[in-house]
């Protein structure tokens, strides 16, 4: 739902964004997009992670 309404994200820590501010534009923003793809996977492990407990925990409530 968070990625449905963001406009802009930013991802760059100071060292990233000093790189690309060297590099130029477009380089900048592909390397800010290699960020947030690299960003994508812990989530989704968690996610995954929680929706399991969270269906096994509804599992032993109902019993």
């Amino acid at each position: 739902m968070f990625f449905a309404f963001a406009i802009v994200a930013h991802a760059q820590c100071s060292m990233c964004t000093k790189t690309a501010q060297q590099l130029g534009e477009k380089p900048a923003a592909g390397l800010n997009s290699g960020i947030l793809y690299l960003m994508l996977a812990p989530f989704a492990i968690i996610g995954v992670i929680a929706y399991r407990w969270w269906k096994s925990e509804s599992g032993k409530s109902s019993n």
